[in-house]
């Protein structure tokens, strides 16, 4: 059997518990790494192993969490250790017996890298991808029956190890997210997750690490509303505490079992333990299972199509509001636009982002498409840009097929493809590709050179084409139509031929759209005759139009139809926009989009303008502003203002991020000025480092950028240091404040190190603790100075420290 023949058995499936607990237990040394410690004793981890197969689970987990070339330590070769630990894990699994309709499955385990894609961090989506098959090649060899790509805190980032699985084998996917207070590291929801991943085909989408049963159900809840494949859940032995010097996990056995067992009667089916679970646990969680038969998922119906941002997620189809895509970033007819594309600048098309955001648009079309550009280096490169400063999903759109595919790595969520027609080769270069990426796309019913001006002929091409694209195994769920709007000027026809069309298309669930502003083309009042068949193509099921929603007439439309579909509750979004409304004035209502152009030095940093913060910076010194005085009563509230936002929950770590980047494009700017003005400014020095033994440093890295932006001169004194090196490195800069990270259990025990070497040195240097195993009562009985829950709890612990 199968481990996707087990799926559609439906009876519950269990994971085996945690590897770092065991491993520990087992003579594990703190600080020792442990892929090196399982290099040298396979026979231990072989034991186990073996000890979960025991205690009744299905599904061992290779030890190669972290066997990928960002973490794997020097002198471990990739393949090989892959290899190495999955042949130990399909072992052990040999040594006990089985039924044959019961199997025991070896997922090869496959953890994030820390690191993140650009533009939010620097790596390019092909190394990622590069590191990840590496380390898949050596699980396939290895002889493992699925991939399991565990504990991802970045969209983007489970895409490009979902795309590295794809291209090294067909084995299973199961891909898993950690979520905290409801949404990752970088602002998903478990909805975008597990839609993002949908997309992808993969076989079991689900949750893990960070939180107990109770903290997650509300999690596994969620995936269960909108996941048609299995939900895996596998959360703690609950929250952890700390007793004495040590932090233990509260749940056992019994407790765990107790509370982690209804996973399964809502409806997840694949069940298991992370952080501080052990046999015992999984042992009575079996037994708590057993019985149970077959797993009753909900019902979940996936109707259009589904796209996604990290941090927005928009639905096109029936049952769901008239979609606007905004059509201005498009060079045809745009002079200043074209100029700007071709000497490789996007003033103007970033510009246009924000107005259409503003009007209400809910996805951005993106073509670069102008005579003398590089569509194949342009287009990524304007994408990078627009995903770092906005938040909603885009549509790729360009005639060259290889622009896209070079886009698409680029793309942190499931965006649009715009589009794949009948032309030689499109469907062939793209249609995998989509697949692949998970990223949903527009058939356009066009082959060879003639536009079909018949619904029927459009139909038969529509037909055509789906069936080229099912026999490359891409599914309907990625699939919208282009109804084909032609101009009614010299198709008098044409309206009635795309609303014939788009009946068809909801007859057979398919999404639709078109380029609302072709069919009035040559026309006067073109707004008028747009927004009048928009209400009629919105009547036979149009689902979404490709225009320019700054026009009047068609926000007026747009807002009517959310009404009259019973997509605006109460009409309250339409009473608050229209209460004031006048004919020919159209809505009062302001759109917030998912950034926005900067009129102020303050907004610019609020809402991370990098593009603009110089210019406005400027116009301020101009009107004669003091440079200190922009620093100290603009630039430090707004920043301020930032990590507040972040504490909310309002902001995400993107936001975070490329607000710190802006402040710190604004301070540089200032710094010569303000240097002239007072000499050399002496800012108090503080020292980062992640301990000895722990080689994870994005935590570092983001409290490293945002205490620059507060007035610090930040050293980073790197990764892995032991505490001997960290002192000395704060003595030779004469550093006011130490601050350590750790992300794991076995390794933060090593900050004591640190803070008893500056006790018995008699140094006057604050010492601040973090990392995400780190809490209150472990920083208070190190005798840490001050314990920071995230970046902006560094800030402030470091400002008081002052």
């Amino acid at each position: 059997m199968t481990f996707r023949q087990a799926l559609g058995t439906r009876r519950p499936l269990l994971l085996d518990g945690a590897m770092g607990t065991m491993l520990q237990a087992s003579g594990l040394p703190a600080g020792t790494s442990p892929e090196e410690f399982c290099m040298e004793n396979p026979d231990i981890l072989r034991g186990i192993h073996a000890s979960y197969l025991k205690a009744g689970v299905d599904i061992l987990t290779s030890c190669t969490f972290g066997g990928n070339s960002y973490k794997l330590p020097k002198g471990l070769d990739v393949f090989a250790f892959n290899k190495r630990m999955a042949s130990v894990a399909r072992a052990a699994a040999a040594d006990v017996p089985r039924s044959e309709d019961r199997p025991v499955f070896v997922a090869g385990n496959v953890g994030p890298t820390g690191h993140f894609i650009k533009p939010l961090g620097p790596a390019e989506p092909s190394e990622l991808i590069e590191a990840f098959a590496l380390q898949i090649r050596g699980l396939v060899a290895g002889g493992v029956d699925l991939i399991f790509i565990e504990t991802q805190f970045d969209l983007a980032e489970a895409r490009a190890a979902v795309v590295a699985a794809r291209q090294e084998c067909d084995l299973p996917v199961m891909v898993s997210m950690t979520f905290e207070q409801g949404v990752s590291l970088t602002g998903s929801t478990p909805a975008i997750f597990a839609e993002t991943m949908q997309n992808m085909g993969v076989d079991v989408v689900g949750t893990n690490c960070s939180l107990g049963p109770e903290q997650m159900e509300p999690v596994v809840a969620e995936l269960l509303s909108v996941c048609a494949c299995p939900v895996m859940a596998e959360p703690n032995a609950g929250l952890p505490e700390l007793h004495g010097t040590q932090t233990v996990f509260p749940l056992g056995p019994e407790g765990f079992a107790q509370k982690t067992a209804p996973f399964a009667h809502l409806g997840a089916q694949v069940l298991g333990g992370c952080c501080g679970t052990t046999p015992g646990h999984l042992a009575a969680l079996s037994q708590a299972l057993r019985g149970l038969g077959e797993v009753c998922a909900p019902k979940v119906e996936r109707r259009g199509i589904c796209l996604t941002s990290r941090s927005q997620l928009v639905r096109i189809g029936e049952g769901h509001p008239l979609a606007i895509i905004g059509e201005r970033i498009n060079p045809t007819g745009k002079k200043q636009l074209t100029l700007e594309l071709q000497e490789g600048r996007f003033d103007t098309a970033m510009q246009f982002a924000d107005a259409q955001l503003e009007a209400g648009a809910t996805i951005l079309d993106v073509n670069v498409g102008a005579p003398l550009v590089d569509e194949t280096t342009l287009l990524p490169e304007l994408l990078q840009n627009l995903v770092g400063r906005l938040t909603v999903p885009l549509s790729v759109d360009s005639s060259n097929a290889q622009a896209i595919a070079n886009a698409l790595p680029y793309c942190p969520g499931s965006f649009l493809v715009n589009s794949i027609s009948g032309e030689a080769g499109r469907m062939e270069l793209l249609g995998p590709l989509c697949r692949d990426y998970g990223a949903p796309f527009i058939l356009l019913p066009i082959e060879g050179a003639t536009l079909p001006e018949k619904a029927a002929d459009r139909i038969r091409t529509v037909e055509s084409l789906i069936q080229r694209a099912e026999l490359l195994g891409i599914p309907r769920r990625l699939m919208m139509v282009d109804i084909l709007a032609l101009a009614v000027s010299s198709s008098p026809d044409g309206a009635r031929q795309c609303l014939e069309m788009t009946r068809w298309c909801s007859s057979q669930g398919l999404p639709t759209t078109l380029g609302l502003s072709n069919l009035s083309f040559g026309l006067p009042a073109r707004d008028l005759l747009n927004a009048t068949f928009l209400a009629y193509a919105a009547g036979a099921g149009l689902s979404s139009c490709i225009a320019n929603p700054s026009a009047q007439r068609l926000r007026e439309a747009a807002d009517a139809l959310k009404v009259l579909g019973e997509h605006d509750p109460h009409a309250a979004s339409f009473i608050s926009g229209y209460a004031g409304w006048k004919a020919g004035e159209g809505s009062v209502l302001q759109r917030q989009g998912g950034g926005g152009a900067a009129k102020t030095l303050g907004d610019a940093v609020l809402n991370g303008d990098r593009e603009n913060v110089l210019s406005l910076l400027q116009a301020e010194l101009d009107k004669g502003a003091e440079p200190f005085s922009l620093v100290q009563e603009v630039l430090i509230p707004a920043i301020t203002e930032v990590g507040a936002r972040y504490e909310r929950r309002e902001y995400f770590l993107p936001q975070l991020i490329r607000a710190a980047e802006t402040m710190q494009t604004a301070f540089a700017h200032l710094k010569p000025m303000l240097e002239a003005g007072r000499g050399p400014e002496v800012r108090p020095v503080v020292v980062m480092a992640t301990v000895e033994g722990d080689i994870h440093d994005i935590g570092k890295n983001i409290v490293s950028l945002l205490l620059g932006n507060h007035g610090f001169d930040v050293i980073d004194a790197g990764k892995d240091v032991p505490a001997d090196a960290i002192v000395a490195c704060a003595l030779e800069h004469k550093a006011s404040i130490i601050g350590l990270s750790a992300l794991m259990t076995t390794t933060m025990v090593r900050m004591e190190d640190t803070i008893q070497l500056v006790k018995e040195k008699g140094l006057a240097i604050k010492v601040m603790v973090g990392g995400a195993a780190v809490t209150q009562a472990f920083a208070d009985s190190i005798g840490a100075d001050a314990y920071c829950a995230d970046a902006v709890g560094a800030v402030r612990a470091a400002k008081n420290f002052m």
